[in-house]
């Protein structure tokens, strides 16, 4: 699976939105200066969950995106459904080998293994709501099952190391 631009600024759009619970909608090109993105791309991306109905809009002077649903109710799954249109890409079908050899008719060994992937992965993407997100990352590392981390004092460019 490759995380894509539009996913993970699908998942920076909505927790933005997710933090601003109560206080009004706010356009795409504020959401797109506040986190630092392409204002294209956020508008772009809050069309398609606004279609999927993870974010809702207004119209106006004061309008602009809100979270449609409470932060408890929206998966990492949904949003990146939303922003991506699909959370797993299977190369069988979207980019067959040979059309014949690649097709449902033919026995293929590889393609259950593609699809039980396909299965777990959109698991655990459900299993994450963005109110899980909210917190600071060392929360959100031991919500999802992930050891803490340290940084080495000595290397600080370094990456995390991973604390069993």
């Amino acid at each position: 699976m490759r995380i894509t631009t539009w996913a993970e600024y699908g998942l920076i759009c909505a927790l933005h939105l997710a933090r601003r619970v109560g206080e009004g909608p706010v356009t795409g090109r504020e959401i797109a200066a506040r986190e630092k993105l392409p204002a294209d791309y956020v508008e772009q991306i809050l069309l398609r969950m606004r279609r999927a109905e993870i974010v809702t809009s207004t119209r106006g002077a004061r309008g602009g995106y809100s979270l449609a649903r409470d932060a408890t109710t929206v998966s990492v799954r949904n949003v990146i459904q939303a922003s991506e249109l699909t959370t797993f890409d299977l190369h069988c079908v979207s980019h067959p080998v040979d059309a014949e050899r690649c097709s449902e008719s033919e026995n293929c060994s590889i393609r259950p293994v593609w699809h039980m992937l396909q299965q777990r992965i959109d698991e655990v993407l459900e299993a994450v709501k963005l109110s899980d997100l909210l917190a600071d990352e060392a929360v959100v590392r031991e919500r999802i099952g992930l050891p803490p981390y340290v940084m080495m004092a000595d290397r600080p460019s370094a990456l995390p190391i991973l604390q069993s």
